[in-house]
């Protein structure tokens, strides 16, 4: 059953009930709405690349911060149409470009990512972008242009976000997400753990997502790969152990979303991944770049799958299923494009 009126006092009963009761019960919603041997693959692309003026602590991309990262302008459209090429070739349905900006602005930067959107619907491959904050008009001209989703995490709970970040508020990230649902795009909202957040502020941010209007249809579920030069670059991380119980209380909350198995993976064994996949996760990224962080690469997610029978999730078969509006998937002929 979905629901939107959770309790904290529900949620933290379910959050710290023993270790495989709570897997045992996220399986069990899970095999109730998902097949469970079936994963996405999906690809994210950087397509602009450092210097934003945002002061997340955990990112590579803020300009305040000395890092490794280099600043790049946006890509060019010819090269990221062959990347998504290839993401289609190596099992990826679901292609995600983040450009590293506050927010987007209607200018010749914003034209030629719509571009791009046109250009990767036409492969007939899910099309996610992750922009920054973005008002309704501009959630539009993305629809319209063939994008699938958005993205835009909230990271952690309210009473967490201030030590996390200070130059955008936690109701700017809502806001942002209401104006991607107001434009009835499919919402991909999660967050991020292992930042120094207390385990009531992984309910919090839980609570959230699964309290919003209309539950996200993706909710990625990050562990923070600390970055030198960041503030957290000292940070230890969480456990898998916190990870599986964050991924299978989000299983609970919002049964038929996709839990997404983002970052931090290349520090999870199979056993850590399979026990993931357990708990309700149904997704993961591809590729050994996330956006400017590792991730493991295509040959081991390959045996991964080979060795737990798991099959890829073809390309919008959630929206189908679920009857979510989503743009008919465009022939490749007669789209134009100005480059």
């Amino acid at each position: 059953m979905v629901r939107n009126n959770w309790t904290r006092e529900e949620v933290e009963k379910i959050y710290n009930q023993p270790f495989l009761d709570l897997v045992y019960q996220a399986a069990t919603v899970h095999r109730e709405n998902f097949d469970p041997n079936e994963v996405q693959i999906s690809t994210l692309l950087s397509i602009k690349t450092g210097g934003c003026p945002e002061d997340c602590s955990y990112c590579s991309q803020a300009a305040r911060y000395h890092t490794n990262v280099k600043v790049q302008k946006l890509l060019p459209y010819e090269e990221v149409i062959q990347a998504a090429n290839r993401a289609k070739d190596s099992g990826s349905s679901r292609f995600c470009m983040g450009a590293a900006w506050r927010e987007v602005r209607d200018n010749k930067d914003f034209d030629r990512v719509l571009d791009m959107v046109k250009g990767v619907n036409s492969l007939g491959m899910e099309v996610c972008c992750t922009l920054g904050m973005l008002s309704e008009e501009q959630a539009q001209k993305l629809k319209e242009a063939g994008l699938y989703a958005y993205n835009h995490n909230i990271d952690t709970s309210e009473e967490y976000y201030d030590d996390v970040i200070s130059t955008r508020t936690y109701d700017d990230r809502l806001e942002t997400l209401g104006n991607v649902r107001k434009a009835k795009l499919s919402v991909c909202s999660g967050g991020i753990i292992g930042m120094g957040e207390s385990a009531g502020d992984r309910i919090g941010m839980l609570l959230t997502l699964a309290n919003l209007p209309e539950h996200p249809e993706s909710v990625p579920v990050n562990n923070l790969v600390p970055v030198e030069g960041t503030p957290f670059e000292n940070q230890k991380t969480a456990s898998v152990w916190d990870l599986v119980r964050v991924i299978a209380t989000a299983r609970i909350m919002m049964p038929k979303s996709a839990v997404r198995l983002s970052a931090g993976r290349l520090e999870l064994n199979y056993e850590g991944q399979a026990f993931c996949f357990m708990a309700g996760a149904n997704s993961i990224f591809s590729g050994d770049v996330l956006l400017t962080t590792p991730n493991p690469d295509t040959k081991s997610d390959a045996e991964l799958f080979q060795i737990l029978s798991i099959k890829p999730k073809e390309a919008f078969k959630d929206a189908r299923k679920s009857g979510i509006e989503f743009n008919q998937i465009p022939s490749a002929q007669g789209l134009e494009h100005k480059h």
